[in-house]
């Protein structure tokens, strides 16, 4: 009889944890290879999980509404229909392992910089669970049992969360496994302004804590009579951490183009027909992610990320697509968009545009964005500012865009009014890095690309 272990997958490189919101089988259910199996909301996404494998749900270890590390056992699929069935208790989360580093890596193009190799990628194996033997030395002279180290170590996001806020992890009260340390731990410990220096070696002075802002806590508002109260989702919770959290790293710059999309209208009414009977729907944002996936190639700056008081030049080129949902926003990435023709990209977007709407997306589908375009122009905005999406340097916004006035140029040297099709585009970016030069000419490329847009690359 084979068993199948069902585990916390990881939704994005910087994700430690998710948080299993809804079981969509029951214990005892058969269940087909691929079927979706349940629901996880992380820091980044909402998603389906697909059965790994076709059999009978034998286990389920991990309950609605906990959350758990990363390669955490989440349930036991056994492959023969007469398994037993055990009931369904919540079991010790497993340690997280290392996330999968890519196989295939390109060498990085930084201007006067040095290519980066990627640490070798092993595989993930589980920890055996941990026992009360001591199994390390501390600086006191005494022992550090296996469940104290586990405690200690907690995940790559709390000890980042635990380093910004110089907070010692051994003096908060872990509510994880073995005492471990978790993100709702540390925060609220943060929140309540318990005062927790880090850790100093022996024999040095401790360090002066830095002036933080510290977590997001908002007044508390009286509510009416008739008011309706709603407590924040977890999706749009990590929306509003996320969101001031961009805010206070990044030194935010707008820069604002108008672009003349007459030549893009008519192309598209030229090849839309052609075009759809090959199953690809020629949209706006096609031609706009296009012409920046053309350009960021030019303007590595703008492709870049920043790592303390060092500038990543990404190797690839991968455009973001923010998309809109009833339950909040996701942006799933076109991998290497910049190596993908028109129809490629525009196939690629309405895809996966339509897989984050039904839950569908997979796992390395939401990771590794360079860079990030958003549309609210589809709901008539005319322009906006939007706020970057870390740890990228750069965002597109894309206005409405609509048939308007605008004063041209006649081959006689003369001028008159005529009706264009137009609209705006601007890009918030990140002045630590990204000069308003840099930017301006970056935008400046993109809209030549899109006034000019040669019919061959149709």
């Amino acid at each position: 009889m084979a068993r199948v272990d069902v585990l916390m997958p990881q939704m994005g490189e910087s994700i430690a944890e998710g948080t299993l919101s809804k079981w969509l089988k029951k214990l005892g259910d058969e269940v087909k290879r691929d079927e979706p199996l349940f629901e996880i909301s992380t820091d980044k996404v909402d998603a389906e999980i697909p059965a790994p494998s076709a059999g009978v749900l034998a286990e389920i270890k991990v309950q609605e509404g906990q959350t758990v590390p990363v390669q955490t056992l989440v349930a036991v699929i056994e492959t023969e229909k007469g398994a037993a069935v055990k009931a369904a208790t919540p079991a010790p989360a497993a340690s997280p392992a290392a996330p999968p580093v890519a196989a295939a890596q390109r060498a990085p193009a930084a201007p006067g910089g040095t290519a980066v190799s990627p640490p070798s990628a092993t595989a993930p194996s589980r920890p055996l669970p941990p026992s009360t033997a001591p199994v390390v030395g501390k600086g006191d002279g005494g022992v550090e049992t296996a469940e104290e180290r586990l405690r200690r170590k907690s995940t790559p996001l709390v000890r980042k969360i635990a380093a910004e806020h110089q907070v010692d992890i051994s003096t908060i009260p872990g509510t994880g496994f073995a005492g471990r340390v978790t993100k709702q731990d540390i925060l609220g410990a943060i929140e309540r302004g318990v005062s927790m220096p880090v850790a100093t070696p022996a024999g040095t002075a401790p360090r002066s804590p830095l002036p933080s802002a510290g977590p997001v806590v908002h007044p508390v508002v009286e509510p009416w009579p008739g008011d309706r109260v709603e407590p924040f989702s977890k999706i749009r919770k990590i929306t509003a951490d996320h969101m001031i959290m961009s805010r206070r790293t990044s030194a935010h710059v707008t820069s604002f183009f108008e672009i003349d999309y007459s030549r893009v209208a008519e192309l598209r009414r030229k090849h839309k027909a052609a075009s759809a009977e090959r199953g690809v729907n020629l949209t706006y944002l096609a031609f706009i992610a296009k012409a920046c996936a053309e350009n960021l190639r030019k303007h590595p700056v703008v492709n870049a990320a920043v790592s303390g008081d060092n500038i990543i030049y990404r190797r690839d080129v991968n455009i973001g697509i923010a998309v809109a949902l009833d339950w909040g926003l996701i942006v799933p990435v076109v991998k290497r968009a910049d190596e993908l023709s028109l129809s490629g990209l525009a196939r690629a977007i309405n895809d996966l545009g339509e897989r984050a709407r039904t839950k569908k997306l997979s796992p390395d589908e939401i990771q590794r964005g360079t860079f990030t375009i958003t549309n609210p122009g589809v709901f008539g905005s005319y322009a906006g500012a939007p706020i970057i999406n870390q740890p990228q340097v750069a965002i597109l916004g894309v206005g409405a865009i609509e048939k308007r006035p605008k004063v041209v140029t006649l081959p006689d040297g003369t001028d008159t009014i005529a009706i264009r099709t137009m609209g705006m585009i601007s890009m918030s970016y990140d002045h630590r890095v990204v000069d308003g030069a840099d930017a301006d000419r970056f935008l400046a490329d993109v809209k030549r690309a899109l006034e000019d847009f040669p019919e061959g690359a149709i």
